[in-house]
């Protein structure tokens, strides 16, 4: 365990500390229009709900214009930009929208109605990272190999269709199609939204026997996450492409709680596409607007720090995917990026390097006492800055934001690593804490007493294996396993390999609890008894084993497949995909399991659920052709490890001398 100098000592040598004022955010940024404000103060109540709409005015080029005008410099203009540019679409007929027309060649890309998706031309070049530049050749291999994957697999089904290849020859066998796979394709398709006659995303669930909707018809960034790799997988790329650029134009819109506005750069947490009667004679006149939600009307009102990291990650999935990499290079998309990084980048009051989030902002979006430092959050973020560094432009507006990404990087691969570790030595560690320790020098950094150990930890704790807990703060550790955060550090390289394999050792050993009669749980253990009421504030749909309160997901599949592929160990995987397929289709595609063994339907669970339907079926792709994981996972970046191991390698017992204490100030 390294001390607190070495830790400086290593980021300084990177960039600036993570921990000192950052000069590349300014409070410009953070800035909104104040004749935006008051254009919607003045009208009517029943119109002073903003919601975007479709239009052609961006095929012009004019908001290219206006983003190459933008740079890095002032990011509130973006929300100017946006109610300059109302994007309108009056139904019946969509009219056509195209993307931003980019200069140097990138070319363009056209949604004609309900038409497909054409490409009048295509990016190469070299993607640049924050530690060097990759090869170009190696690059263009790997684009060319994924964009030609969709294509010799439509090639296959058509052959096979068709029956004989020509004149002469026999007529190959038709390949028997499994029928719970084809029912779940037929079901995500009639899942999906079309906003102007194109396909923009796929409604969260589609129960026709459930009388309460609430806000399932809507498109949750989340919830589409799983779809869109199953469509980009399958060679489906205009339904991602237009819900990546369509869930842009719907950042930092002024939704507001009780006269306050989040922060510039927020995604919604879902969106729905609405069509309003026009003003006017024709009582006709009808068009469609997309009204997003950033939690102002969700359960809890909690806005969701999730949806910005998830987008970044998808967009990335999209370019390695369809090979498409003009989307990424777009002035829009690149200030949509920024305004992420810089709204998670931002200096707060916070000492650590994991992002402070509230209750219900993730996938556990009801009261579950994950505030703080949740995992969840912490690996997705990590994932998210990996991806946002290998998909910005290199430019000199961007250095700054670079470095500070790195920087951060570095901090958090060893703070998550290094303090939210567990084992059976580390458990026995922990155990004999000493407390009330002040110095530089401390081993129990953070005050963990020893009695927080509970029982059921020191019995279910195998003696092989490990996994990293669920949150970290002073004075606390929670030990329940999350299992989305666990496999989502696989798959982004936040734990190590030796970590890595470690949590699907455990996997394996916790099978009964963690897999059971359905995978996946997403805790472990249930919040009982007087903590439940406690910690979920009496919450009915949390009650023990059941809902998030360590009920089992079937979306969680897709997640758990990608992991084990990374790890080359595919049959930990199989065998829960097995284990689904004998109930998913049966107990129709339902949103989650409860009691301890997942033996029931959820008592609230919505029925055939998306995330559902589409987890299931990236799981059966990424079996089937498990060199396509390569567009999700992140290997271990060799700055890093290097760092890293840099910082355990230094003595924790060092005094912390004078000469030490030298510092670089800035005025």
């Amino acid at each position: 365990m390294a001390t607190s100098d070495a830790i400086l000592q290593v980021l300084s040598g990177a960039g600036p500390c993570v921990f000192s004022s950052n000069p590349c955010f300014r409070s410009s940024d953070l800035t909104f229009s104040s004749k935006l404000h008051v254009k919607c103060v003045k009208k009517r109540a029943s119109r002073c709900m903003k919601m975007f709409k479709c239009s052609n005015v961006l095929q012009n080029g004019i908001g290219n214009h206006w983003f190459k005008g933008l740079g890095d410099r002032d990011l509130s203009v973006n929300a100017t930009i946006k109610k300059l540019h109302l994007l309108r679409c009056k139904g019946p007929q969509a009219e056509r929208v195209s993307g931003v027309t980019e200069e140097g060649g990138n070319g363009a890309w056209f949604v004609d109605g309900a038409k497909s998706l054409n490409r009048n031309g295509a990016v190469t070049g070299e993607q640049t990272d924050g530690f060097g530049v990759q090869d170009a050749q190696q690059l263009t291999r790997e684009k060319e190999g994924f964009a030609s994957n969709g294509a010799l697999n439509q090639e296959k089904e058509r052959s096979e269709t068709n029956g004989a290849v020509g004149a002469g020859r026999d007529a190959s066998p038709k390949v028997s199609v499994d029928p719970i796979e084809e029912e779940a394709w037929e079901l995500l398709r009639d899942s999906m939204v079309y906003y102007c006659g194109s396909p923009i995303g796929t409604i969260a669930a589609n129960d026709p026997t459930s009388s309460s909707v609430l806000n399932y018809d809507q498109v949750f960034i989340r919830d589409f996450i799983p779809s869109g790799i199953a469509f980009l997988l399958k060679g489906e790329y205009d339904i991602v492409r237009n819900f990546l650029l369509h869930t842009l134009q719907l950042q930092s819109w002024e939704k507001t709680m009780d006269c306050h506005s989040p922060g510039q750069g927020l995604m919604p947490a879902s969106f729905k596409v609405r069509t309003v009667r026009l003003d006017g004679d024709d009582d006709s006149a009808t068009e469609e607007v997309l009204d997003p939600d950033f939690g102002e009307a969700a359960i809890g009102r909690v806005a969701p720090v999730d949806s910005g990291l998830w987008w970044i990650i998808l967009l990335r999935a999209y370019g390695k995917c369809s090979g498409d990499l003009s989307l990424q290079g777009r002035i829009d998309v690149q200030t949509g990026i920024k305004m992420i990084l810089r709204l998670c980048l931002a200096d707060g009051f916070d000492m650590f390097p994991t992002l402070l989030v509230t209750d219900g902002s993730c996938m556990i979006d009801r009261r579950m006492g994950i505030h703080g430092h949740p995992l969840e959050i912490q690996a997705l973020f990590y994932s998210a800055l990996l991806c946002a560094r290998e998909m910005l432009a290199p430019e000199d507006g961007s250095a700054d934001l670079i470095r500070a990404l790195n920087n951060r990087l570095v901090a958090l691969s060893f703070h998550i690593r290094e303090y939210y570790w567990i084992d059976l030595r580390k458990l026995n560690e922990i155990y004999r804490y000493k407390t009330e320790e002040y110095s530089y020098d401390a081993v129990n950094k953070f005050n963990i007493y020893p009695d927080q150990v509970s029982p059921w930890l020191v019995e279910w704790m195998p003696n092989q294996g490990g996994y990293l807990i669920g949150n970290l703060q002073p004075a606390h550790m929670d030990f329940r396993f999350f299992s989305l955060g666990n496999l989502w550090s696989i798959v982004s390289g936040l734990a190590t390999r030796d970590q890595s394999n470690a949590i699907l050792d455990f996997i394996e050993a916790k099978w009964s609890d963690l897999i059971a009669d359905m995978p996946l749980k997403i805790c472990y253990p249930a919040l009982e008894g007087q903590e439940w009421q406690i910690i979920t504030g009496s919450d009915p749909k949390n009650t023990p084993w059941s809902y998030h309160n360590a009920g089992s997901w079937p979306t969680l599949l897709w997640q758990l497949t990608a992991a084990c592929i990374k790890m080359n160990r595919p049959e930990i995987a199989a065998r829960a995909v097995q284990i689904a397929e004998k109930r998913l289709s049966r107990d129709k595609w339902p949103e989650y399991y409860d009691t301890k063994k997942a033996r029931f339907i959820g008592k609230q669970a919505h029925l055939f659920q998306t995330w559902s339907i589409a987890g299931y079926l990236v799981a059966k792709l990424l079996l089937a052709d498990p060199s396509a994981a390569r567009m999700l996972v992140s290997d271990e970046d060799p700055e890093l490890v290097s760092a890293f191991s840099c910082m355990i390698g230094t003595n924790p017992r060092r005094k912390r001398g004078q000469t030490n204490l030298k510092k670089t100030f800035m005025v």
